[in-house]
């Protein structure tokens, strides 16, 4: 299945949750990406991943939920950091295959304490580091 089906509908017709959840393509491991961006400033901060169960997490408590593919576990954002990510909106794409969400980050988003995780920038043929860690902790 596919949200390919639901593409023709008029604007305001609704879907349940349960279908669009159903419909999602999701990795072998049932993930997701995740793109989260700054809601008043559109800065696109990071990608992670997501479950059904981060998903529906996240739309109950306001509080972004990720899965960590490195640690194998639920990951609140800024559950240990302090920079939490709150849920403005959450919107996924035509295919099924990615989710926008736009969040208020408090602080960096990225684990190196930079404000976003896309630092490293293509320059000619050179990568340039183009932000530095914040000096706040």
């Amino acid at each position: 299945m596919s949200l390919k089906e639901y593409e023709n509908l008029a604007k305001g017709d609704k879907l349940s949750l349960d279908t669009v959840l159903a419909n999602l393509k999701t990795d072998e491991h049932g993930l997701i990406a995740a793109i989260a961006q700054q809601h008043d400033t559109g800065e696109v901060l990071m990608l992670a991943y997501m479950n059904e169960k981060s998903i529906r997490e996240t739309l109950e408590t306001g509080q972004v939920c990720y899965w960590s593919r490195s640690r194998q576990t639920y990951w609140r954002k800024g559950e240990s950091s302090g920079h939490r990510q709150t849920l403005v909106s959450m919107s996924f794409d035509c295919d099924g295959d990615c989710i926008l969400l736009k969040v208020n980050q408090k602080g960096p988003a990225c684990h190196t304490n930079r404000r976003d995780c896309f630092f490293f920038t293509v320059n000619g043929n050179d990568v340039v580091i183009s932000s530095a860690p914040s000096s706040d902790k």
